[in-house]
C-alpha cells in the first residue's frame, strides 16, 4: 500500500487526479492533499473518506513514496526537491522540469522504460494527444515533418476561466459589457490565437513544447515541428488538425491500421456515416479519437487528420496516475 499525495487538489486538474485514482483503485494506505492558502482546512471527499486540505509545511513530505502535483511551476520548483530529499518521487505536471535532460519526460504508451525514481515530468496535454497518434507511424516509416493547429479548451487554463466563459456567455446573452480577466481578449464566441505567453521568436511557449517535447519524448531531434495554438471557447477537450509528412511510403490502410492497434488510440473515421470526433466526444472516454484521415493532395508520403482528446484526463490527470501504476509495480 502506497503513502501518496496530490498537491493542487483543489483545482481542475487535481480533482480529476483523485477521481481517477479512486476509480482505477490505486492502492494507497495514506492520502493527503494540498492546496493554496485559501483552500486549507477544506474536505475533499476520496473513496469513503473526507481528506482535510493541509498547508506545506516543513517535514510534510516524510513517509511519502510518491506525490502528484498540478499546482504550477513556479510551486513545483521549491517543492519537488523537498519531496526527493524526504526519500519519495514527484510526477509533476507542470513544465517546471520537462526540459532538463536528466528529468524524463513520460507518456507510458511511449516511453515507460524512462520511469524512475525522482521527478518525473507529465508533457503538455496537447503534445500527449499528439505523439500517441504519432509513436505508430513514427515506428512503422519515420516521421519527416510535423505541421499541428491546436484549438485549446478554457479548461486548459482552470476553473476561472470556465467560469469567464460562462460569464461572458450571459453577458453577451443580457446585452452586457464584456471585461476579459483571465485571457486578454473575450474568449466568448471568439478563438484567440495566444496560448501561453509569447517569445522572441514570434512562437508562442505553448507551441515551442510541442517541439520540445515531440524531440524528447520521441527521442528523435530531425523531425521538424511548426505549431499554431489556439484558445477556443470550449469548456473540454482540445482538437488538433495535423499535417505529417512520413520517411518512406505508407498507404492509408497501413496508416489507419497502425493507429487503431496502438494502445490509448481510436480510430473513427468513416464519413459516408459522418463518422469523426469532435471536442465533445473526448468526454465519453479517455482514448485519443483521430478521424478525418486522408493523404495530402500535393505531397507524397503526406496524411492530413484531425485529432481530439480529454485535456483534463489524459491529457494530465490519468497520464499523471498511469505513470503512478507503472512506478508502484516497478519499485514499491
Amino acid at each position: 500500500m502506497i503513502n501518496l499525495a496530490v498537491v493542487g487538489a483543489t483545482g481542475a486538474v487535481g480533482q480529476q487526479m483523485l477521481a481517477i485514482l479512486e476509480e482505477r483503485k490505486f492502492p494507497t494506505k495514506k492520502v493527503k492533499v494540498f492546496a493554496s492558502q485559501k483552500s486549507i482546512g477544506e474536505n475533499i471527499k476520496f473513496k469513503d473518506k473526507q481528506l482535510e486540505v493541509e498547508a506545506i509545511q516543513p517535514g510534510c513530505w516524510q513517509g511519502l513514496n510518491l506525490v502528484l502535483l498540478s499546482a504550477g511551476a513556479e510551486v513545483s520548483k521549491q517543492i519537488c526537491p523537498q519531496i526527493i530529499k524526504a526519500g519519495g518521487t514527484a510526477i509533476d505536471n507542470s513544465s517546471a522540469f520537462r526540459y532538463q535532460n536528466d528529468i524524463p519526460l513520460v507518456i507510458p504508451e511511449i516511453n515507460p522504460s524512462e520511469i524512475k525514481p525522482g521527478i518525473i515530468a507529465n508533457p503538455n496535454c496537447s503534445t500527449i494527444q499528439l505523439l500517441l497518434a504519432m509513436k505508430p507511424i513514427h515506428d512503422l516509416v519515420g516521421i519527416k515533418q510535423l505541421v499541428v493547429s491546436t484549438y485549446q479548451a478554457v479548461s486548459g487554463s482552470g476553473f476561472k476561466a470556465m467560469q469567464e466563459l460562462k460569464d461572458q456567455i450571459e453577458k453577451w446573452q443580457q446585452g452586457k459589457e464584456i471585461a476579459p480577466k483571465v485571457y486578454e481578449k473575450q474568449i466568448a464566441f471568439n478563438v484567440i490565437p495566444k496560448v501561453d505567453k509569447f517569445l522572441a521568436n514570434g512562437f508562442s511557449r505553448e507551441e515551442m513544447k510541442l517541439v520540445w517535447e515531440t524531440h524528447k519524448i520521441l527521442g528523435d531531434h530531425k523531425i521538424k515541428v511548426t505549431a499554431t495554438a489556439v484558445r477556443v471557447p470550449v469548456f473540454y477537450g482540445h482538437s488538433e488538425s495535423v499535417y505529417v509528412e512520413t520517411k518512406e511510403k505508407i498507404t492509408l490502410a497501413q496508416f489507419k491500421t497502425a493507429l487503431a492497434k496502438f494502445p490509448g488510440v481510436q480510430v473513427v473515421d468513416e464519413l459516408s456515416k459522418n463518422q469523426f470526433p469532435t471536442a465533445l466526444d473526448s468526454e465519453k472516454t479517455d482514448d485519443i479519437l483521430v478521424g478525418r484521415i486522408r493523404p495530402d493532395l500535393f505531397n507524397e508520403n503526406s496524411f492530413n487528420m484531425w485529432i481530439v482528446g480529454n485535456n483534463l484526463r489524459k491529457g494530465a490527470a490519468l497520464n499523471a496516475v498511469q505513470i503512478a501504476e507503472l512506478y508502484r509495480e516497478k519499485y514499491l
